[in-house]
Parts: C-alpha cells; structure tokens; sequence
C-alpha cells in the first residue's frame, strides 16, 4: 500500500471526513411564523376565509346585479343567471350574500379591534399599577363583564337606527372586558422582568414602559382574542339581526338574510341556508385561525434555536 491510499476502514470501507452541520438561527418571530405555518387547519381556514373577503369586497364590483336592484325574476331558486336564486322581491340572492357578508364582516372586524385595543389598553395599565388602581379598574370590568350583552345590544341598538357602525361600537363597548383580564394578567407577570427594571433604571416613563415593553409583550394573547372576538362579532350581529334589531334594510347583513327568509326554509330553502352556511364558514375558518395563533404563541415553545 502506497502512502498514497488511504487506509480501510473495517469493513472495506473507506472512513468519511467529518461533516460540519450548521444551524441556522432564527429570531421569535420567524419561529412563531414557522409553527404557525404548520398548522395545517389554521392554514387551509386563513385560505377560505381570504377567499370569501375577497369573493365579497370585490365581487359585487364584477356581479352584473346589485344588491338593490329589482329584477323580474320572483321566487326563482339557483340558475345561471342567479346563482343562488332570488327573493319573493326580486333582489338577485348572489349580490345580497355578497353584500350581507361584506356588511358582517366590517362590523365583526371593527368590533374585534376597537375591543382590542381598549382592552389591551386598560388591562395593561391596571396590571402595571396594581394596588388601589387596579383594584378600581378591575372592579370596572367585571361590571361589564356582567351585563347581559346581548339585552343591552338590543337596546341600545334599537335607538342607533341599524347603522352597521354603531352596531359595531354598541358590541366593542361591551366586550373589551374580555380582553383587559387576559392582558392584566400577562402584564403582571411581565413588569416583574428584568428588562422592565433595566427601563426603569434608564429613566423611561410609566407611559413608554406600558406602550414600549409591556403590550409589544403581550403581542401573542392580544391576537389571539382578537382573532375570538371577530367569531364572536358575526355570531353576536346574526343574533341582533335576527331578532330586528340589528342592520336594517335597504342594506343587509348576513343575520338579515337569515331573519328574513326564516318563513321560507321549506318553500326556498336556499334563501336561509346560503347565507347560514357563510355565517358558520366564518365562524369556524376565524376559530381555527385562533387555534393556529394560540399554538405557535404557546410561550413554552419559544426558544431561539442556534
């Protein structure tokens, strides 16, 4: 053997170089991201549900019928020209679904971040007083939290005319509660960190402390109740539109739909199921969203790989 060859190894096998194996680091972000990504329920409901905000903010700029529009076609169920069919009235179904969801889905969502963020907002400067402020504050919320929501919505919303808007608002102001417990005691546990005593010690105002370190924080249990309390607007707007007292014609919300074609369940069942069905498509899409949110924010989780 030559000084050349290199020697066998047992087994006739000449021995490999080691191998270096590099590991990429990747931040909290990425990480949340890449488990958020995963999750395979969480993903294919974020698809379905961009598909209908799309499919119903855009789609009635396509549709060749509006939402209040008259056609000759009375009581005609799903064809070509109407997809899902029309109403004793004549209105095209499809741009009435498109609308109603539009119209749900804005309040959903203004109720989901006006919710969000006065709770958000007030559960994070009663955790970081604590003491007779937080005792204060608390005692706030949970008056809130036991007022019956949906008998006060109904009379605050009968007075409001059925503006959409001041739906929302009626809804965002009776649900923040939610959101201010759930964030009072994430703080709690956070101003008691050494990054909060270092800010501190640098001089920075309770103000910067609270919007600067303690909320940024408690980014991962805000999204996720945001993402709750978007299910719980459409659920809460179908209820108030089903008993009247929610959006009020000409414009249309999905509970509308529903209240209005519950006469018509045996006779034209496509008026009340249509829109039901999109009313829990959001519901549940909105739901695994949150699931998805909660699991790739689970704290336990969150390490820094190297």
């Amino acid at each position: 053997m030559t000084d050349t060859e290199a020697p066998r190894a047992a087994g006739g096998e000449s021995p490999r170089p080691d191998r270096e194996f590099t590991v990429k680091e990747r931040t909290q972000t990425q990480l949340i991201l890449r488990r958020f990504l995963r999750h395979r329920a969480a993903m294919a409901s974020l698809v379905v549900l961009l598909l209908i905000v799309v499919w119903a903010f855009v789609g009635p700029h396509l549709w060749h019928y509006s939402y209040g529009t008259y056609t000759p076609d009375n009581s005609q169920p799903p064809s070509a020209d109407h997809p899902f069919g029309t109403n004793s009235s004549g209105y095209d179904s499809y741009a009435q679904v498109m609308r109603g969801t539009q119209t749900s889905l804005k309040i959903a969502v203004m109720i989901a971040l006006g919710s969000t963020l006065i709770g958000s907002v007030w559960g994070a400067v009663a955790g970081f007083y604590r003491g007779p402020v937080d005792a204060v504050m608390m005692r706030i919320a949970d008056l809130v939290l036991t007022l019956p929501l949906l008998a006060i919505a109904l009379v605050i919303s009968g007075r409001t005319g059925g503006s959409w808007y001041w739906i929302a608002v009626v809804i965002a102001g009776l649900t923040w509660a939610y959101v201010s417990r759930v964030v009072r005691s994430t703080v709690l546990s956070l101003r008691e960190k050494e990054f909060i005593e270092a800010a501190r010690a640098l001089g920075s105002s309770d103000t910067r402390i609270i919007f600067r370190h303690l909320l940024p924080n408690s980014l991962g249990p805000i999204i996720v109740n945001a993402t709750i309390l978007v299910a719980t607007g459409i659920l809460t707007e179908t209820a108030l539109s089903f008993l009247s007292f929610g959006v009020q014609p000409p414009d249309t919300s999905l509970g509308l739909l529903v209240a209005q074609a519950q006469t018509a369940v045996d006779t034209r069942p496509w008026l009340f199921y249509i829109p039901g069905f999109f009313i829990i498509a959001i519901a549940l899409t909105i739901n695994f969203i949150g699931d998805g949110l909660r699991d790739a924010f689970d704290p336990r989780q969150q390490r820094v790989r190297q």
